[in-house]
Parts: structure tokens; C-alpha cells; sequence
């Protein structure tokens, strides 16, 4: 069976209408953006499954451990935000907020379950396409996502031992 340009154009009507329905609904479910980043709800919980992809192999195996790494990379990350311009913390903001919303999660990242479901394999799989996307803005996304994530996990000092990173030069810290 074959589509005709008229079926396809009409595919893209409805894909364009039910995004633009999305969208509305999550505006008007969600407060204005707040002056500052706000890492809450579903933002956090996308943040908490895309930390353990980026920095696979850098984190505990399993158990506490893990999950405190985790926790606390999040909050490396969040206050990494903070420390941002607030035009490029509206633009982070934005980007989670496309994450949090569940059409939007499902057309850019192919993650349906909701991102507490989420496996490292299928969120690593996102990343890797958004990291060579035809699509110069999720090129864009994953940059960001990837240097914030690397940059909070870096920023403490208990993580350099593992990079042989000794710390900063004591003469020029001074």
C-alpha cells in the first residue's frame, strides 16, 4: 500500500497539531518559568537517568554507592546551572522542560515508559543519536547535557584521583 502525497500531508498536519496540543497542555499544567533554573519533577528524574549514561564506567557498580553518586552529581549539575547566565539557564530550562513532557520525550528520545523506567542502554542510544544528529539544535542538547554533566562530575575533587588529576597547582591557587 502506498501513500500519497495527500496522506502524508495530512500525517504531518495532525503530528504537527497534536505537538502544538502538547506543548499548550504542558504551559498551561506548568508555572512560568521562575527567574532561576527549577531541577524538579520529571526534569530531575530525566537528569538522574541521562547521569549514569554520560558518565558509564565512572560511577559505582551498583547499590548506595551508585545511587549516592548519582544524587550527587545531580545536585553538581543543578548548581552548575545556577551558575549560568539566566538567558542560558531559560534556554536549560526549555530543554528539560521538552524532556519532562511525555510526547516530546517519546518523539526526541524514543524513551516511552517515563525516565524512572528508563534502562542506561536505551538512554545512551538517545544521547549517541543526538551527539551526531543531522539536526544542529540536539547536537546542541547533547553538548550541553554532556559538558554539564562532566563538568559537575569533575568539579569535585574526590573524582580526580580516578583521572590521575592531581589538583590544582598550589602555587597558583594561592
Amino acid at each position: 500500500m502506498e501513500a500519497s502525497r495527500r496522506t502524508f500531508l495530512k500525517a504531518g498536519a495532525v503530528a504537527a497539531l497534536a505537538l502544538a496540543a502538547g506543548g499548550g497542555i504542558y504551559r498551561a499544567t506548568h508555572p512560568p518559568v521562575l527567574a532561576r533554573f527549577a531541577l524538579d519533577g520529571e526534569a530531575r528524574a530525566a537528569l538522574h537517568a541521562i547521569v549514569p549514561a554520560i558518565l558509564d564506567g565512572a560511577l559505582p557498580d551498583a547499590g548506595p554507592a551508585r545511587a549516592a553518586a548519582i544524587a550527587a552529581a545531580t545536585a553538581r549539575v543543578h548548581q552548575a546551572i545556577l551558575g549560568l547566565p539566566l538567558a542560558t539557564q531559560k534556554e536549560v530550562q526549555d530543554l528539560f522542560g521538552l524532556l519532562a513532557l511525555a510526547p516530546a520525550r517519546r518523539l526526541l528520545t524514543g524513551i516511552a515508559g517515563g525516565w524512572a523506567n528508563a534502562h542506561v542502554e536505551q538512554v545512551s542510544a538517545f544521547l549517541q543519536d543526538w551527539r551526531v544528529h543531522r539536526l544542529g539544535l540536539l547536537r546542541s542538547a547533547y553538548g550541553a547535557l554532556h559538558d554539564l554533566v562532566l563538568g559537575g562530575w569533575y568539579a569535585d575533587p574526590s573524582s580526580w584521583e580516578a583521572i590521575g588529576y592531581p589538583g590544582p597547582n598550589r602555587e597558583l591557587a594561592a
